[in-house]
């Protein structure tokens, strides 16, 4: 059984960072192997899928890591095959794609407000976990997590994000229905869990009502799940020596400079 740490937020900081680093080797062992990682993230809105995703991809490089935030369909992805528009999105060896929301889209959102019809969303469970199941066969690592938040924490954030203009675009005219029909949304993820949490490709739920302990339980339980090593006695790079060729540069009054506004001492 796994042991509970209990953190101040000087550790959290401390112990993000160690996870984080973890996180780079885990990408080089992903780059070096060839091999390819989904994660799916999923939850209720203000869960803090947006800010865990943030802790993971801080130090990674975006060339091998992707964050997939597929928007609302065109007219002409409207006609396509619903899979269709994230497929394209699936990482090629090397390379991590990060799902923030993902085709669950159907099974949560467009089923609940009516974005889809009643036939699309059957068969989206149906046909879901045999999707999944392709693309683990084809040596697709496949990871999903719920972030779980209690009905009294989603109203706080509801209401800290109307306050705060940085946060204020998160909040759309699906948010508000979202939390006007809280006992539907429950109903959906129920449902959708009980066709798609599978023992060949099954949700790990994240409590979430504390962003801080989330992001640590979560970030900690991806890098169990991904067989990565420490690859650093192989990459030993040497610098070479600078070039000493005679270049006289231009002077720098014939550069536009920044004015500088702030200067931030040491202390």
């Amino acid at each position: 059984m796994t042991q509970t740490q209990h953190l101040t937020v000087k550790q959290y900081e401390k112990e993000l960072l160690r996870l984080q680093t973890e996180l780079v080797y885990m990408q080089e062992w992903i780059v070096e192997r060839g091999a390819r990682l989904v994660v799916v993230f999923e939850g209720r809105d203000t869960a803090g899928k947006d800010g865990v995703i943030r802790r993971i991809t801080a130090f990674l490089n975006p060339r091998t890591c992707r964050v997939v935030a597929v928007p609302t369909p065109s007219q002409r992805e409207e006609s396509m095959w619903f899979f269709q528009r994230y497929i394209q999105h699936l990482p090629a060896g090397g390379e991590m794609a990060l799902f923030d929301r993902s085709w669950y889209n159907r099974a949560g959102v467009e089923h609940v407000m009516g974005y889809c019809t009643q036939d699309q969303y059957e068969e989206f469970l149906r046909f879901c976990p045999q999707f999944e199941e392709a693309l683990q066969k084809d040596g697709i690592l496949l990871l999903k997590y719920w972030l779980s938040v209690s009905d009294d924490e989603q109203e706080r954030r509801f209401k800290k994000r109307l306050s705060d203009p940085r946060k204020r675009w998160k909040f759309s005219a699906t948010d508000v229905q979202a939390r006007a029909r809280w006992v539907d949304y429950a109903e959906a993820k129920d449902r959708m869990f009980a066709y798609t949490d599978t023992d060949s490709s099954p949700w790990h739920v994240v409590e979430a009502d504390d962003k801080r302990t989330a992001r640590l339980n979560l970030i900690a339980d991806l890098l169990t799940r991904v067989p990565y090593e420490h690859l650093d006695e192989r990459k030993h790079v040497k610098l070479p020596p600078r070039q000493e060729r005679k270049y006289v540069r231009p002077p720098k009054r014939t550069e536009h400079i920044v004015a500088e506004r702030y200067v931030v001492g040491s202390e």
